[in-house]
């Protein structure tokens, strides 16, 4: 199968960035007599997978697509294969192809889905195709601002995996989040922001710019908040300001540093156990002048999970309750099993159902999986 998966990475690179599935259409019908090859990309919402050309999206639970997208593995149902578009843990969606005359065929088609996720993710800055296509409705402009800011929904290295997911998806205002790692430590960003509309996610944009700012310039976790502070500061005087929780993890030891400039929550998920960790609650990036902060640290044990939550997860309320009081910990445990995407997707599931509708408050969850320091 090498010599196929070759051609497939030289076809893609030399493919126009608006041909790349057709291109690999071409190939899979000259090789193996595939002549039906779709990319279902997964939308905004995580809630369906959308065909990149004319034809039905995929929302039935149980479907071979989905069982291929949530367990990251091929599947073959009926002479038509299923394959993860996926790189560096970053889910995209799953190629469809079919006639596929034997099952043992899907190894090496997968190193073909692979190599398209990758072309993918290269070519998605300079054309609209994609972005277009993975979108059940219209994104409102602030909400198409917060999605353009993050780093990816998901990433996996060999000490850590984590995810992110925004809602409401199509209509997000200042809610965001973001991370970054160089191979010896791992930082995120959960940002819990004020206002509404555009003016909300403009604030979050100068925010997370600003921590980026920082971070790059090597300094330590409070130093870079209180770069971030005083940006916000300089511009808004006090008048806007948006809480975030950042974290570094040291890749080598586990040693994990948090800086809570406001509210969104730290939870700990341990052996089974939910614990909310009692971390300072400082001020509000931007909220004074000259603000200084101040780090605190936790050990992190092989196989932690942590959930970083902003305040629309917490504080939604269904009939009188919220549910950071009544249902929060319960879902928290039972995705143990979960990956972090599954996790959070799960989570906002959920969440939904506990207020009977779509959200309207932004919320914003973070799952990150500590699998221990890596030789």
């Amino acid at each position: 199968m090498s010599e196929p998966v070759d051609q497939a990475r030289t076809a893609l690179t030399a493919a126009p960035a608006d041909l790349l599935v057709r291109r690999i259409a071409g190939l899979l019908d000259q090789e193996y007599g595939i002549t039906d090859t779709e990319l279902l990309q997964v939308d905004y919402r995580l809630a369906a997978l959308l065909p990149l050309t004319d034809g039905e999206e995929v929302t039935t639970p149980g479907h071979p697509a989905w069982r291929c997208f949530d367990h990251q593995t091929p599947v073959y149902a009926d002479g038509t294969g299923y394959l993860p578009v996926s790189m560096r843990g970053e889910r995209r969606g799953v190629l469809r192809v079919a006639p596929v005359a034997d099952e043992g065929l899907l190894a090496g088609l997968a190193e073909v889905a692979t190599a398209l996720a990758h072309e993918l993710t290269a070519v998605d800055p300079g054309t609209d195709v994609y972005r277009t296509a993975r979108r059940s409705r219209r994104l409102t402009l602030a909400a198409e601002v917060q999605w353009e800011l993050l780093p990816g929904r998901s990433r996996t290295r060999p000490s850590f995996s984590l995810a992110g997911q925004l809602e409401p998806a199509y209509a997000v205002r200042g809610d965001s989040f973001d991370w970054s790692d160089d191979g010896e430590r791992v930082w995120t960003a959960t940002i819990n922001g004020m206002g509404e509309g555009v003016a909300a996610s403009m604030l979050t944009t100068l925010a997370t710019c600003a921590l980026r700012n920082a971070r790059r310039a090597g300094i330590p976790l409070a130093d870079q908040a209180a770069l971030a502070d005083q940006a916000i500061y300089a511009l808004h005087r006090g008048e806007q300001h948006l809480a975030t929780l950042l974290l570094e993890i040291d890749l080598r030891s586990g040693l994990l540093t948090a800086v809570d400039a406001g509210s969104p929550r730290l939870v700990l998920l341990r052996d089974g156990e939910v614990s909310v960790q009692p971390l300072e609650e400082q001020f509000p990036l931007g909220m004074f002048e000259g603000t200084l902060y101040r780090e605190q640290h936790l050990q992190l044990q092989r196989g932690d999970r942590l959930f970083m939550l902003s305040d629309g997860v917490v504080e939604a309320a269904g009939q009188n309750v919220r549910y950071g009081d009544s249902a929060l910990d319960r879902m928290l445990r039972r995705t143990g099993p979960m990956s972090p995407l599954d996790a959070v997707r799960s989570l906002l599931g959920d969440l939904r159902a506990f207020v009977a509708s779509d959200l309207t408050d932004d919320a914003v969850v973070v799952c990150l999986d500590w699998l221990g320091p890596q030789p």
